[in-house]
Parts: C-alpha cells; structure tokens; sequence
C-alpha cells in the first residue's frame, strides 16, 4: 500500500543538533563529481549539502580541474584524483578514492561524471568497494545500468536517485513503461537491488527494499530545470553523513528538496526558477 508522506513525519525525522556540537559531530560528506564542461554539476551537490547541515565536505575532482573547483567552493574542500584525457575519473583514481572514502561518513557520487569508458569502469568498481552509504545520481547510475549484478556485491546502504529515463536503463524497460506505473518501477529497483530507490519526477516515490513505498507530495514543474537532481544529491549525502539511515534519509530529502521548490517557484514563478534557486 503506497501512502503519501507528511509534514508531521517528515519534521520528526529530522536530525537532532546539539547546542555544544562541533562540526564533526555532523559528518564529513565525500562527494564524487564533475568532469570538464560539468563542474556546475559538482559544485551544486557540495553547496546543497552544506545547506542540509553536514559538517564537512570533501569534493573528489579530476586533477585538472581541482583548481577551478576551489576557486568557486568556498566552505568546501576539495580533493584531485587521477584523470582521463577527456579529464573525467580514470582508472587510476580508484584506490586512493576508496581509502579516502572509508575514513568519511558518507559519499554522494555521480552528477556530472560523464560516460567515458575508464571513468564506467572507475564508478562500478568504487561503489563495489566503498565501504560507507552512498547516495547514488546521474552518470553513477548509467555506468551501474550497464552491469545490474554489481549491486550483488554492494553491501552498504545505498540510495538510488533516477528519473525516468535513468530508471528505464537501470530495469531494462522504455521510459513510457517507468511512467506508466512509476511505483511499480520504484519497488522493482528497490527489490532488484536491496537499496532504497528515489524515482524522481512528478510526485516522487520512494521504495524500500522490503516494499514499503512512500510519495512525496511537494514540487512542481519548475522543478524540471537542469541541476535540480544534483541538489537532491547532495541533500541525501548530507543526511546520511549525519547519521541518518537510508530510508529515513530519503523520506526526509525528497520531501524537504520539493518543498524548496514550492517555495522557489513562489519566488522566482516556474518558468523563471533555476536549480540554485533551491539552495536558497
């Protein structure tokens, strides 16, 4: 039975936050992203994270464009790896991105990645071997389509965020088969892969491995600009960074991510808003 979630349920989810904390006590957030021509990508997922209350973020960059990124975070650190010629994540970067990802508390990865045939190899092999929660968008999601039994070895908690299309190559179906029934799609990659899945679009559903599904009823059409994903991205690495885990991590996300948007459009009107605009 899928049931709509609430703001009362929602509120009571949220993280406590001492009044003597310090900002570890609110996790450190390594965030796998960006590739030449999508750096904005990155950036927006280290901004929304910061803006859902993690204490620390690590951006992980190809080499050559690390200085470009720390030019334009300013609370957030960032990190080069190994890189391709196309300058996206080689195969090089993958050992010193995993030991660098078991000494932090959560990892958001995918936006921006791009589809070069290293940075595919990079992405299924680090998220095999990642030994902490990972929010998982975008490009991550495409390089794992290509082998669904990866997710076999994948013993940590895992929140999948695709839209539509995402979703079609991730279950092997065309897009108008995801959006006839968009819960049916959600339970069956939840139950595919024992990790939470995040179907994004109009009225997101969200699916637990044991087939509870939840839809959140905030957003709107404004909502489908470039660079909104990227925000949720980071929301849900963040909370999960906070210790939260992965089903209440994504209840919390979803819902606050499209109230943004309501907010957003009431601000800026649909047409107008823009991804960032959300981190406001």
């Amino acid at each position: 039975m899928t049931t709509e979630l609430s703001a009362t349920l929602v509120h009571s989810l949220l993280p406590k936050r001492p009044d003597d904390a310090h900002k570890g006590a609110f996790g450190h957030l390594f965030v796998v992203a960006g590739s030449r021509g999508f750096t904005g990508a990155a950036r927006m997922v280290c901004e929304a994270a910061m803006r859902s209350g993690v204490g620390l973020v690590t951006l992980g960059v190809p080499a050559p464009l690390a200085d470009v990124m720390a030019s334009v975070l300013v609370e957030v650190m960032t990190r080069p790896f190994p890189a391709t010629d196309a300058e996206s994540f080689g195969d090089a970067a993958l050992e010193a991105a995993v030991r660098f990802a078991s000494q932090k508390d959560a990892v958001a990865i995918g936006p921006g990645l791009s589809q070069h045939p290293e940075t595919v190899r990079f992405v299924q092999e680090f998220v095999k071997k990642c030994p902490v929660r990972l929010a998982i968008d975008a490009d991550a999601l495409n390089a794992m389509s290509r082998d669904m039994q990866i997710f076999d070895h994948v013993e940590q908690p895992c929140i999948l965020t695709p839209h539509p299309g995402e979703m079609a190559r991730l279950l092997g179906v065309h897009t108008a088969e995801v959006q006839k029934d968009r819960e049916k799609a959600a339970k069956t990659l939840a139950a595919r892969t024992h990790k939470v899945a995040v179907l994004k679009g109009h009225h997101t559903v969200i699916a637990h491995p044991q087939g509870e599904v939840v839809v959140s009823p905030p957003g709107n059409s404004g909502m489908a600009t470039a660079g909104t994903g990227d925000v949720l991205t980071g929301m849900l690495g963040s909370l999960m960074a906070q210790g939260m885990d992965a089903w209440d991590a994504a209840r919390l996300g979803v819902y606050v991510h499209g109230l943004a948007g309501d907010i957003a459009a009431q601000r800026m009107t649909k047409r107008a808003m823009i991804a960032t605009d959300l981190l406001h």
